[in-house]
């Protein structure tokens, strides 16, 4: 499959989990992928992933909870490639803890990542979109959709993100440039592995965020970015779809 043959591809989170599988798959299918990450040797392994399967990859240190580092990486993704049609929101940032006990420097941090971020990439990247009629594809969370104990934060990052995809499809729905969002519940990630409840967390109220299914892999739900930034999914726009295991279904 060649979807993306002669496109680029701006990915965030692109050191590790779903932004390393996302990296890998669209160079595979012909994507010349621009991936950042505050991870530089992470950002490297996946780049030699992609060379040694014959893809292109060019990376870049940035964190995106810098508006200068947004507008710089969505400026030499473009200078490089000469176009930029995909830009995937894809990095992110997870803590759990008690209501009480969240504070401003971390409330910042993860909004940061998590909502700054790719508020500011989008704007960035923009009047590149509008001139490749391309597409963002922002990652959710099924905490978009539920209520979870213990990520009061983090939820209201990710509900942040469902209302940013749907605003920004709306004021762009005369263009031809398509924004949507994918939720997925757990993935088995780095950043899930180091998933730590407080001590004294009450399991009955964490129960109900567990789908009895396992886990979903990052190549799953890079499978499915993939397929929302294609062609093929060019009537899909402002949608928040969710890849749980039916954790949100009922």
């Amino acid at each position: 499959m060649a979807r993306f043959d002669g496109k680029a591809a701006l990915l965030t989170g692109a050191a590790s989990g779903i932004g390393r599988a996302a990296s890998i798959r669209l160079a595979a299918e012909g994507a010349s992928v621009f991936g950042i990450d505050v991870d530089a040797d992470g950002l490297e392994a996946t780049a030699a992933a992609v060379r040694a399967a014959g893809g292109t990859m060019l990376t870049q240190t940035a964190d995106v909870s810098s508006v200068p580092d947004c507008r710089r990486a969505a400026a030499d993704c473009a200078a490089a490639f000469g176009r930029l049609d995909v830009l995937g929101n894809i990095a992110g940032v997870c803590w759990q803890e008690h209501f009480g006990d969240a504070t401003e420097e971390g409330w910042d941090a993860m909004f940061g990542v998590n909502v700054k971020g790719p508020f500011f990439l989008a704007q960035a990247a923009l009047p590149h979109l509008l001139e490749s009629d391309g597409n963002i594809v922002n990652i959710a969370s099924n905490t978009a959709i539920m209520g979870m104990a213990y990520t009061v934060a983090y939820g209201a990052t990710k509900g942040a993100i469902a209302l940013l995809t749907r605003a920004l499809a709306m004021e762009l729905i005369k263009t031809k440039v398509r924004v949507n969002a994918i939720a997925p519940g757990g993935v088995d990630t780095p950043m899930t592995r180091n998933f730590a409840m407080p001590d004294d967390a009450d399991f009955d109220l964490i129960r109900p965020g567990i789908s009895p299914r396992s886990m979903s892999t990052p190549e799953q739900i890079a499978a499915l970015i993939a397929f929302v930034a294609s062609d093929e999914a060019a009537n899909i726009h402002g949608a928040v779809i969710s890849a749980d295991h039916g954790l949100t279904a009922g």
